[in-house]
């Protein structure tokens, strides 16, 4: 009787072996809702480590290690990893990838949001980081009280842009003049989506963070600065004279804030009015558009949720008020005082005689820039926080 002929293909593929094999392979779906796009090529695994310049005694905090593909790669240079997970299917896919080896005690897996992690000490950071977490991840890391001697960091290529970008810069936006106050950002390597499992939808790139430390840090508070930053950067195109003079809105928070500093340094008050009813919006000619600058459009990409909203705080209580409808019953009883007038003035001083920033864009500002206008307005007794 004949044998039954099998072909080898099928039956290799139908084997418990093989089956098994493929459930390992489809074990996971991975989440790209959450940032989940495994780095998979070795080489660039490998460049981003070496790029850390790690001693055998670092303690390194990796974010988000997925399957592990940095990690083992960081566990022989250093002498020990902290790997942040979100998801429990991964955190139990990179302790596996360890298990039985001299790397498993030097691997400490914390599961949870390394947003909301409260981080043991650590000398540097890698990061194949979560897109939908880049900025806050950024800021978390050089707000700590010791923040890392470095940080190398994979990004969605233009956050990364936009976190090197340079005065003059298409991207150069508040995000920039925030991270470069302070760091030192460098671009390091870019990294093409199909080096990634699966590929994410756009290209990214590697940074590398080091931070400002001692003298290099201006003495200034955050609030302060970035709440100047975002009066700046509302439209990065305009010039400083059209931001600040050219809205009642940012007229108005001003003139709040100057209240409250007047009253807690005992500074008494011309309240004399001097008219009554809307007060008129001030018109400012913004000049023309310089040439290759262009107003700053919406990014479309994927990152939006990460990116923060710009609109500070004051413009959206005004929107707010406009649709409860008790705008016009707050114009109606608005009376122009002396202060507002002062106020004005001191904007104007600053801009004009002070900084000489009244006619700039704060696309064309540097960080001294933002700090000479910052110093202007506390000695004017304007402040932001």
């Amino acid at each position: 009787m004949g044998k039954l002929k099998t072909n080898k293909r099928n039956s290799a593929a139908s084997s418990p072996y093989a089956k098994a094999q493929t459930a390992t392979n489809n074990v996971f779906k991975f989440n790209t809702n959450v940032g989940q796009h495994i780095l998979k090529n070795p080489g660039v695994a490998e460049a981003i480590v070496a790029k850390a310049n790690l001693k055998p005694s670092d303690t390194v905090l990796e974010v988000g290690p997925g399957t592990g593909n940095l990690t083992v790669r960081i566990l022989e240079k250093a002498k020990k990893v902290i790997a942040v997970e979100l998801d429990p299917r991964m955190a139990a896919e990179v302790t596996k990838r360890v298990q039985g080896t001299p790397a498993q005690k030097r691997l400490e897996v914390l599961l949870g949001d390394v947003i909301k992690t409260e981080l043991p000490h650590f000398d540097v950071c890698i990061s194949n980081t979560p897109y939908q977490i880049s900025s806050p991840l950024v800021f978390k890391l050089l707000a700590l009280p010791n923040p890392p001697r470095t940080s190398i960091l994979m990004f969605q290529r233009e956050f990364a842009l936009r976190l090197t970008a340079r005065p003059g810069d298409a991207l150069y936006c508040r995000l920039s003049v925030n991270a470069q106050f302070f760091a030192k950002i460098t671009h390091v390597m870019k990294v093409g989506k199909n080096n990634f499992k699966p590929p994410p939808q756009v290209e990214s790139s590697v940074v590398r963070i080091e931070p400002k430390m001692g003298t290099e840090r201006p003495g200034v508070s955050w609030d302060e600065w970035d709440g100047m930053l975002r009066i700046c950067f509302v439209r990065r195109s305009r010039t400083m004279r059209a931001s600040w003079l050219g809205s009642k809105e940012v007229l108005a928070m001003v003139e709040r804030n100057y209240r409250v500093w007047c009253a807690m340094n005992d500074v008494k008050l011309d309240e004399t009015v001097i008219g009554e009813g809307e007060e008129d919006e001030m018109e400012v000619d913004d000049g023309p558009e310089p040439a290759g600058v262009a107003e700053e459009e919406e990014w479309g990409g994927i990152m939006d949720e990460d990116e923060e909203d710009d609109t500070p705080a004051f413009f959206k209580e005004e929107a707010e008020k406009a649709a409860r409808g008790n705008v016009e019953k707050t114009k109606s009883k608005k009376k122009k005082t002396r202060v507002a007038e002062l106020v004005r003035e001191k904007i104007r001083k600053v801009l004009e005689d002070v900084t000489e920033l009244a006619d700039k864009r704060a696309g064309k500002c540097d960080e001294n820039d933002f700090l000479r206008l910052l110093f202007a307005f506390n000695e004017e007794g304007i402040h932001f926080a």
